[in-house]
């Protein structure tokens, strides 16, 4: 695949105050440079992953994706010049202002600006949280993911597929149209949704530790208005997340224990029973709506829809012992 990975985002932003608490002390990134009208927020060994400027707006202005190397950046831009989208290369100025080595900037046709980069700058020092977090998921899997609304699916999902390289994890028709694609072994680094609107949905960032999640949780709900879906696990990428409203417009879900996938013979498949197992009211829908979608998670539940957690070295520890019932289950056996 050419794109290998969410490298960084640029955030519009009407206060950089109200940014700085909410990228330090609630998601607990790295507060790292700071001017009168921006910032730059660090999530790993990266010197930045997240730059704000204040420019009145909200939303994103730009999203930085990955590639391997200078020869694969010159392979990406001429392949995006072929399917007659205008490409131009990142000023040497601009290249040191993201910390990579080199850029090229283009517009997509939802009309989202697109750096795509190669060799960004690592730092020196160890990632210091902003609070006491285990810390972010990143490294190949890139930052994280992000999901964005679209007028019809059919505006995004040829660029994205055909032109960028992006593959299609899966997707699903019911409660609306969703299309998840994958660049890496996260189960998708980008995904569109058919709402008839042209905005950023949300940022996820994914932690290493659960309770990273909870206490970001307790956070949210000591702020009216923070919190935007309630917590709940998803049934494709399996994370267990909630969201968060941003300063800026879009949410920001925080999860833990997304799967990984195999690029190589992953097979796509329809999500029939929409995007939760359980969980992730939507706080914005209507009571009706609410309503509506919680049985419809219900009905899945009733089904025998459960899936193991993913976890990683050192996150974990396996419980001793035996549990004739539960290796039934495990089995397939039907209950007495």
């Amino acid at each position: 695949m050419d794109i290998q990975g969410l490298g960084y985002i640029g955030v519009r932003a009407k206060s950089l105050e109200d940014w700085t608490g909410f990228g330090t002390r609630f998601l607990g990134m790295q507060l790292v440079d700071k001017s009168a009208k921006s910032l730059a927020l660090r999530m790993d060994d990266r010197k930045q992953r997240v730059v704000v400027s204040e420019d009145g707006g909200e939303g994103v202005g730009f999203f930085g994706w990955e590639v391997k190397d200078a020869t694969a950046l010159d392979a990406v831009a001429a392949k995006i010049e072929q399917a007659g989208v205008m490409v131009a290369r990142g000023a040497r100025g601009l290249a040191d202002e993201r910390r990579v080595k080199d850029m090229i900037v283009l517009t997509d046709p939802l009309g989202n600006r697109l750096e795509i980069f190669h060799g960004a700058e690592t730092a020196s020092d160890a990632f210091k949280p902003g609070r006491s977090i285990s810390g972010f998921r990143t490294g190949p899997l890139g930052m994280g993911h992000v999901v964005l609304h679209v007028n019809n699916i059919n505006d995004a999902v040829p660029f994205y597929r055909d032109v960028l390289g992006f593959r299609l994890s899966d997707y699903m028709l019911r409660p609306f149209n969703a299309y998840f694609f994958h660049a890496n072994p996260r189960h998708h680094s980008i995904a569109f949704i058919e709402t008839g609107r042209s905005a950023t949905h949300h940022l996820m960032v994914e932690l290493y530790n659960l309770d990273d999640v909870g206490q970001c949780y307790d956070l949210a709900l000591g702020e009216e208005g923070r919190i935007g879906v309630t917590l709940g696990r998803h049934i494709n990428d399996e994370v267990t997340s909630f969201y968060s409203n941003s300063p800026s417009g879009f949410m920001v879900e925080y999860g833990w224990g997304g799967r990984v996938i195999d690029v190589d013979h992953w097979q796509t498949e329809e999500v029939t029973w929409g995007p939760s197992m359980w969980g992730h009211d939507r706080m914005w829908m209507t009571p009706e709506k609410r309503v509506e979608s919680r049985a419809i998670r219900v009905a899945a539940a009733a089904t025998g829809l459960r899936k193991p957690v993913n976890v990683i070295d050192g996150n974990y520890n396996l419980m001793p012992g035996v549990c004739p019932w539960w290796d039934g289950v495990a089995r397939g056996e039907a209950a007495e």
